[in-house]
């Protein structure tokens, strides 16, 4: 018998999700969407004087993998900085494509490796990194 798709992890990850929500000010905005699953992000940052993230507002239609994903970024994006979480998506999307066994430095993402023999689910779990890079872009 195979493992399950999706595990308890990763439902109470994309159960952890929060709502969107005002933020004191909006210094970038960004939608994105995946062409392949149609699931969505938009993101809000609120960025410190240093241009690092400080807060984040998002909202997000997509599959279990989409919201855990974003759960992640929601719950570790505070304090870095666009270079930072461009090298956390280059590294989770080599591991996803198994081209390297360790997946990178954002944490938690572990969980997801139910998804690297699904790379119809690849797309969905790196949504809310290409989100939130779009937002940080816009600021």
């Amino acid at each position: 018998m195979s493992d399950p798709l999706y595990t308890t992890q990763i439902l109470r990850l994309a159960a952890s999700l929060s709502d969107p929500h005002p933020l004191d000010r909006e210094d970038g905005i960004a939608e994105v969407r995946s062409p392949t699953c149609g699931s969505r992000v938009r993101i809000a940052v609120q960025l410190d004087e240093h241009r690092r993230v400080e807060r984040l507002s998002m909202e997000v239609q997509a599959c279990a993998f989409g919201q855990a994903s974003a759960a992640l970024v929601e719950q570790h994006c505070r304090g870095r900085t666009h270079g930072q979480v461009a090298a956390a998506m280059v590294d989770l999307s080599r591991w996803l494509a198994n081209e390297h066994d360790h997946h990178g430095s954002w944490p938690g993402v572990a969980v997801l490796a139910p998804a690297r023999s699904r790379q119809a689910r690849h797309g969905a779990i790196l949504l809310p990194f290409r989100a939130l890079l779009a937002a940080l872009d816009a600021a």
